[in-house]
């Protein structure tokens, strides 16, 4: 299957060095915006996160190639503009980050559009350890692999409410920082996915300071599970200035009766079983560069779970969020490849 990839910021470079290296599927072509093609081969060849990459693209003509793959670059502002059929492209994989109107997306001719953000729009949002045996290729042509936090944390609440049913819950998410942050102090921030027009603490130096904010979280979880919402579950966010590696702190009040032992219990057990790379257990002493670069993308830190009156959980949640991330968007899209092969 042959995978135009629209966008090659943080998660796009990501996901092309974690395609390659697995073989996952042929990226044959990349819309950038970025129009300087010897830059878009220097930025996937050198991270400052993930180093250098082992095998280095060169530009040749209107691609760029490496020892195994050759990629053309299309520079098209708006992706409805690139003769798909031509380029015979199964698969778009928007990395943009960009809103894109609904009609314009379900008259591509593609199989199927992946949006790396959550979206109420999409015919579907996915998550691994979730909800993915209710994809149908059929009915779902824009597909939401959702958010780098919804993907930590909804896999560890869904496995604790099929358990033990949760009644309520808090959540703050600890977010490095992102390319819209400001290096130095500068003006307001505006934010269209959030709805806001002018974000003051956005415009603080990112690198001097714990930046309080908002979060989408439960919101992106409760596109996959309704019952998981802004109902039961107070949120909030802190952005900090590390390159890359979320944690989020958990408060969840149950229904039935858990001891610790037993909520441990149902996390080894689902580690053993789990059919992705999804729930990792930790006992060892680490932070946060140590979870760099891992696959998995709920890394529950068990030095810090507890249970009070057999009623109220604790849990700290470790994620690579862009890393980790972008692997379960390679996953989501080679288990739609093989729905499709089937």
């Amino acid at each position: 299957m042959n995978i135009l990839l629209n966008g090659v910021g943080r998660i796009g470079k990501a996901i092309i060095r974690i395609a390659l290296d697995t073989k996952a599927f042929n990226i044959i072509a990349i819309n950038e915006i970025n129009s300087n093609i010897q830059n878009i081969a220097y930025s996937i060849n050198y991270d400052s996160t993930y180093g250098r990459y082992h095998d280095l693209f060169i530009v040749d003509k209107n691609y760029i190639q490496n020892s195994t793959t050759k990629i053309q670059i299309i520079n098209e502002q708006n992706i409805s503009n690139i003769d798909l059929e031509k380029l015979n492209i199964d698969f778009i994989i928007d990395a943009s980050g960009i809103s894109h109107q609904y009609n314009k997306l379900i008259n591509l001719n593609t199989k199927a559009i992946f949006l790396t953000h959550p979206s109420k729009m999409a015919d579907t949002n996915i998550i691994l350890g979730v909800n993915e045996q209710t994809l149908d290729i059929k009915q779902h042509k824009i597909i939401s692999t959702s958010s780098c936090n919804a993907t930590a944390l909804l896999p560890v609440l869904k496995l604790i409410d099929d358990k033990y049913q949760i009644e309520s819950g808090d959540i703050s998410t600890i977010h490095p920082m992102l390319n819209h942050q400001k290096v130095l102090d500068a003006s307001c921030i505006d934010s269209k996915n959030r709805e806001v027009t002018c974000n003051f603490e956005f415009g603080r130096g990112a690198t001097q300071n714990i930046i309080p904010s908002k979060t989408t979280t439960i919101e992106a979880c409760s596109y996959i599970l309704p019952y998981i919402n802004s109902d039961i579950f107070s949120s909030s966010s802190l952005r900090i200035p590390t390159q890359t590696v979320g944690v989020i702190n958990v408060t969840l009040f149950i229904k039935n009766s858990c001891t610790k032992e037993q909520l441990l219990k149902l996390f080894e057990i689902y580690e053993q079983t789990q059919t992705f790379d999804i729930l990792l257990n930790n006992y060892a002493p680490l932070v946060s560069s140590d979870f760099q670069a891992q696959r998995f993308t709920s890394i529950i830190d068990h030095r810090f779970t507890d249970i009070k009156n057999n009623q109220m959980i604790k849990l700290v949640i470790w994620y690579d969020n862009e890393w980790g991330y972008a692997s379960k968007v390679v996953d989501i899209v080679k288990f739609t490849i093989l729905k499709f092969k089937k």
